[in-house]
């Protein structure tokens, strides 16, 4: 069978005959070689046809299939289906219109490099065909001329265009009998005939292939087993965060009403980490470094801090014991809605149409919810930048703790908690530990010495690992330098009963040794069996596993190391029992081998 498949439309906008047959059917039609041809149409929309379809017989029994495509937007609707024509077919044929200057340009500069992706490098054959006569009387078929270049499309351009896409160009004047058939035919029909032996070249291949002498053939390796899959856990950062503020550990701000009669608990970090008001309230910024006087305006009409001074220029350490930071909410609308303002922000600040509703339940009054929503704004606001409302959509704001929070990550801003690990210390916020950490939690909020204490020694992992381990704490997210490094932030994971963290590094080493070519791995110092020991006696059972599967499916590297002969009698066992290749591979390779050594089967071809 030979496909061919078109493309373009070669009626100008200003034709006056649009019921004029396309070159394609005019060729179909006309054809003596072609018979018994059906056509159909599909479409991606009722009366919109994608293309037509036609079925026909050439040279008397040769399958012919022609997809004709007259509306190019099938790259932009269908790429599945527009690539998979031109990747199908034999014979590609572009059309134009001489006098549509506009999509002769559209086809050059847009779909033309997507004809060429579809096919990938693959050599088919392309007819570039520029229909029609010029509208300025005689046709020109002179390369040089230049007038009226804007009114229609020159014999040179086309020609370019065939050039750069290593196409055979052929200009056809009008849709009759000598263009058509012996002209674009004449030439369809050469490319037509050149598959045809291609294809039959390739079968004659394929035949003398099988009918080759069989001989007893090697046997045949089977796939190793499959590994097991390791599935990541989801992530509950934000959780982590919103049931801080349900559970009031770790307060150090309380807000107040002016007459003092509510009072409702934060955490100054998370709220810095999502407001530069907030910085500047809590002593983070200081006011000269405000670049926007509007947010500093805000900050003394709708909040006073009653201990010490309102706006600090030197944030200190606050120790578990001092009381939470209070302050008074000036506006009595605003602070009634606090509450469910802080769950907002508490819950990543990206549930901005749920926070409509809620101020409109409870306020029921459209000013006052908008007086509100307003404040919310500007209290998000970024120094410098106007708010619009579209910014405030769910769809639009981004999670900010994953990034905010990371500004105070091993920082002595706000920090409440420095941790001495190898006669280094590590600054921290116990609000941010003890919401991502049930092991901290425990710890500081528990009968033990680190409640009250400033300075927390650490033992049994090193600096780098610890602030690897913190920075997660902080940003929901840890790149490990070396399978090494991964395997010491597992088992620091492990210690603090991180679950997530500790399914990420077992990914990030199971990626790893999937990517190393079976040298690497023949000559690597790394030692797989210890990282399975270290992953048992951690409580890491499904690195455990797949390192076990991974040493039977590299059986013949592995057997070989020093290292195998640390594996336990148990953990031997289950490596000879799933390697690859197997002992029976293995003996009827052998038994093949000495075969083909008795019957001398040696090369023929000198």
């Amino acid at each position: 069978s030979v496909n061919i498949v078109a493309f373009g439309n070669e009626r100008d906008c200003f034709s006056e005959d649009n019921q004029q047959p396309s070159l394609i059917w005019s060729y179909l039609g006309g054809s003596a070689l072609i018979s018994q041809i059906d056509s159909s149409l599909s479409a991606s929309h009722v009366g919109n046809p994608v293309f037509t379809e036609y079925q026909a017989c050439v040279f008397g029994n040769v399958r012919l299939v022609v997809h004709d495509c007259p509306v190019w937007d099938i790259f932009y609707s269908d790429w599945y289906t527009s690539s998979r024509l031109v990747g199908g077919a034999d014979i590609i044929v572009i059309k134009y219109s001489v006098n549509d200057k506009t999509s002769f340009q559209e086809l050059k500069d847009s779909y033309v490099p997507m004809v060429k992706k579809a096919l990938n490098h693959c050599s088919v054959p392309v007819i570039i065909s520029a229909v029609g006569a010029r509208k300025n009387g005689v046709p020109c078929t002179c390369p040089l001329c230049t007038s009226d270049r804007r009114s229609y499309v020159t014999t040179s351009e086309g020609v370019q265009l065939a050039k750069e896409f290593g196409a055979t160009y052929l200009e056809l004047h009008t849709l009759n009998d000598f263009y058509i058939q012996k002209y674009f035919g004449g030439v369809l029909e050469y490319f037509m005939i050149q598959s045809l032996n291609q294809k039959s070249s390739e079968k004659m291949k394929k035949r003398k292939k099988s009918q080759k002498c069989h001989r007893v053939q090697p046997p045949q390796l089977e796939q190793p087993e499959k590994m097991p899959i390791l599935k990541g856990e989801t992530s509950h950062y934000n959780t982590d965060l919103h049931n801080l503020l349900c559970c009031c550990q770790c307060a150090d701000v309380a807000f107040y009403s002016e007459d003092l009669s509510t009072a409702v608990e934060a955490h100054k970090i998370i709220l810095c980490s999502v407001s530069h008001l907030f910085m500047l309230l809590f002593g983070v910024k200081s006011p000269t470094d405000a670049h926007d006087a509007s947010i500093m305006q805000l900050a003394q009409n709708l909040f006073a801090v009653e201990v010490g001074d309102p706006f600090p220029l030197s944030p200190r350490g606050v120790p578990p014991y001092v009381p939470p930071v209070r302050v008074v909410v000036k506006d009595s609308v605003f602070c009634s809605c606090l509450p469910d303002i802080l769950h907002f922000i508490y819950s990543g600040a990206f549930q901005w149409e749920r926070l409509e509703e809620d101020i409109k339940k409870k306020l029921k009054d459209p000013d006052k919810t908008e007086h509100v929503l307003e404040k919310v704004k500007c209290i998000l606001k970024t120094p410098g930048k106007l708010n619009s409302v579209k910014d405030y959509k769910s769809h639009q704001i981004k999670r900010l703790y994953n990034t905010s929070l990371r500004l105070f990550f091993n920082t002595p801003v706000l920090a409440d908690v420095i941790f001495k690990i190898q006669g280094a210390t590590v600054p921290a916020h116990r609000a941010v530990l003890v919401a991502r950490c049930e092991v901290m939690a425990a710890m500081f909020n528990g009968n033990y010495l680190e409640a009250s204490s400033i300075l927390v020694p650490v033992y049994g992992v090193s600096k780098d690992t610890f602030l690897s381990f913190l920075e997660y704490l902080y940003t929901d997210s840890c790149c490990p330098a070396s399978i090494l490094q991964a395997m010491s932030l597992l088992i620091c994971a492990e210690m603090y009963q991180v679950m997530r963290l500790q399914h990420i590094c077992e990914l990030y080493i199971i990626t790893q040794l999937q990517s190393m070519p079976s040298r690497e791995l023949a000559s690597t110092s790394l030692s797989i069996v210890s990282l399975l020991k270290k992953a048992k006696f951690h409580n890491s059972d499904c690195l455990s596993t797949w390192l076990l599967h991974f040493i039977a499916t590299n059986y013949l590297i592995f057997s070989q190391k020093p290292e195998f002969q640390e594996l336990s009698v148990e953990e031997r066992n289950f490596v000879e029992m799933h390697r690859w290749p197997s002992n029976l591979y293995l003996k009827q390779l052998a038994d093949y081998r000495n075969y083909v050594h008795s019957q001398k089967c040696h090369c023929t071809v000198m």
